[in-house]
């Protein structure tokens, strides 16, 4: 996934306006319109920290005379009691800002450190590990970028990138050889050219695939252990193999080692735990 920063500028925006309203009343009656000072962000976790960049983006839509000095960059491993950044001017500023980074950061760091561990379970193989669209709404493309910086890769962004047939699609187009002859002649007629990646549930719709081809990729579906080793003897390389379906760290390796490419784990999104960061005011 390419990052979109008119799209981040957007998001950033919606979620100040969701969140600040007529205005950060708290903060315009406590403090001085004139205050300034310091704040720092402190890691009060372990893990891989993310959202630093997108931070700094918050702070400067907020108030663009804010300054940040980032002590600890994006992708680097955190432990508690670090210092990630310091953030510096006008304390209304910085208070109006700080849920908004801390929302985002939170949750990026989380998807990062389990994107991490899962990437370290699966050195030693060929396999890499993709992300899904379980995601929040409207949140999409932060949680993606948590997972690139974690080092996993980014799947389709959305239902508009890629021809992604799932078994849904396969049984409302009377099986896969219709689903798949259908998916070549709307990119032929339209004249777009986006991927397919064709979904499969048996070796049986395995073998329908092949027949017609002109995928990018095979989805194996719940398949079993024995069954992925079948299937990557029936394709001989032919196409990039993904296994999919209930993939957790705890079997991650074990699909890895039957050889697939690619494992799609919806668990980097759906089941992360958010990392406990705070913005502190510096006296």
């Amino acid at each position: 996934m390419k990052l979109d920063k008119r799209a981040i500028t957007k998001f950033i925006k919606a979620a100040l306006a969701e969140d600040v309203g007529d205005g950060d009343h708290t903060s315009l009656a406590t403090v001085p319109a004139e205050a300034t000072g310091k704040a720092k962000l402190l890691v009060k976790d372990e893990g891989t920290l993310a959202g630093v960049e997108l931070a700094k983006m918050i702070f400067k839509i907020v108030d663009k005379d804010l300054k940040v000095k980032v002590l600890i960059k994006d992708g680097k491993p955190v432990k508690y009691g670090d210092i990630a950044f310091y953030v510096e001017g006008h304390d209304r500023s910085i208070l109006t800002a700080e849920r908004l980074v801390l929302n985002c950061m939170q949750r990026m760091s989380g998807i990062a450190t389990t994107t991490k561990q899962v990437v370290k379970l699966l050195e030693g193989t060929k396999t890499k590990v993709l992300d899904t669209r379980k995601t929040t709404p409207c949140f999409r493309m932060i949680e993606k970028w948590g997972v690139q910086i974690g080092g996993g890769v980014n799947h389709r962004f959305g239902l508009f990138d890629m021809i992604l047939i799932k078994d849904n699609h396969v049984d409302y187009a009377g099986g896969i050889k219709n689903a798949l002859n259908a998916a070549h002649e709307y990119l032929k007629s339209t004249g777009k050219y986006l991927p397919i990646v064709i979904e499969v549930r048996n070796i049986a719709e395995l073998q329908e695939a092949l027949e017609i081809g002109g995928v990018v990729r095979i989805m194996l579906d719940n398949f079993s252990y024995e069954n992925i080793r079948e299937a990557i003897k029936i394709v001989d390389g032919r196409f990039p193999l993904e296994a999919s379906g209930n993939i957790s760290p705890k079997n991650v390796k074990e699909y890895a080692d039957c050889g697939v490419d690619y494992v799609s784990m919806g668990y980097l999104t759906h089941s992360a735990k958010s990392l406990d960061l705070s913005l502190k005011a510096v006296r």
